[in-house]
């Protein structure tokens, strides 16, 4: 198995990708994370809403970086996601993520995206499945590795 190696690339996440969503997540109570953001005209669908594909990378990011968080490398096997409102552009949204359980290398996981009221506007389920832990590898999500 080889380790995923987080370049800073990422289309979510990366710094490094300029024309990605460039989300930042931070721990929010024991087994979660959230990040915030406003999305750019550039991801949207129809007029003034975003692309159901960013709604749905939103809320995968946000279960990768609850596995995280948990302490694993993780990918995506499977998403069941319930689109409630649409997810508008050039509002603050905020995107949680956290798990639910884990058992040997599979993680379950529970994402949302919210607005500025607290409504729910898109959320799913997610199992992911551990392709090792984050001190597995040097890289920029553990950059202390002594690997």
């Amino acid at each position: 198995m080889t380790v995923p190696i987080d370049d800073g690339r990422c289309f979510a996440c990366g710094p490094e990708n300029e024309s990605g969503l460039r989300l930042r997540f931070e721990r929010s109570g024991e087994d979660g994370v959230r990040a915030r953001t406003v999305l750019r005209p550039e991801f949207q669908g129809w007029q003034g809403i975003a692309h159901g594909g960013v709604a749905l990378a939103l809320l995968d990011e946000a279960m990768a970086h609850a596995a995280g968080a948990a302490g694993h490398r993780g990918v995506t096997a499977s998403m069941n996601a319930r689109f409630r409102k649409p997810v508008p552009l050039g509002v603050p949204i905020e995107i949680a993520g956290r798990v639910k359980w884990m058992r040997r290398n599979v993680l379950e996981l529970q994402a949302s995206v919210t607005d500025e009221s607290g409504a729910t506007l898109v959320e799913a389920e997610g199992r992911f499945v551990s392709q090792g832990r984050i001190e597995d590898a040097s890289d920029r999500r553990n950059p202390n590795a002594q690997v």
